[in-house]
């Protein structure tokens, strides 16, 4: 039965930026998630990215820049002794209707048919009302971390009130993989 660990990319593994993160220097990690992702791997989880990247359809980046960004988040979660199993993102703006930009649930519902998993195998990482929003229209639990946007999501009235939440994603992986 697979375990699926999904996550948020921005805010969640990295520093978030409200200029958006354009090139693979502007990619930092934040402290103890490269750790916290091999944690969860050694662990049998198998960890994806599920990521909103509207800089594409901005003219902020293209796509190449977006493949270099994600290699050096994967070389770095790798130099910790983890592996990220797939990156899913949507290159969409806001404006464009798609069905795989969160809070949609299209990209996890993409992840689910990929790995032929349930819902139940599934947990959805996020620091956003629209990660939530999307983990809830799949059907997924829904677990938010503090950084990134975290502490102002944790406020939000659309938040509901059992949602799981942890201050990183290091505290995660040690509920998750003990």
């Amino acid at each position: 039965m697979p375990r699926l660990i999904v996550l948020d990319r921005d805010g969640v593994i990295n520093h978030d930026s409200d200029d958006y993160i354009k090139h693979p220097d502007e990619w930092q990690a934040i402290a103890g998630s490269p750790q916290a992702i091999a944690r969860l791997t050694q662990a049998g989880w198998r960890a994806i990215v599920a990521t909103n990247q509207s800089g594409v359809s901005r003219g902020l980046y293209d796509l190449a820049t977006l493949g270099e960004i994600h290699k050096k988040m994967c070389a770095t979660i790798e130099r910790a002794g983890g592996h990220i199993d797939a990156i899913f993102f949507c290159p969409h703006g806001p404006a464009d209707g798609c069905g795989c930009r969160k809070p949609r649930p299209g990209m996890l519902i993409e992840i689910l048919d990929r790995y032929g998993a349930g819902v139940e195998e599934m947990i959805f990482v996020g620091d956003q009302i629209r990660d939530l929003q999307a983990a809830q229209a799949a059907g997924c639990r829904f677990i938010l971390v503090l950084t990134g946007k975290g502490q102002q999501c944790a406020t939000d009235p659309l938040l509901p009130p059992d949602t799981e939440i942890f201050p990183d994603l290091a505290t995660v992986a040690e509920a998750l993989a003990p």
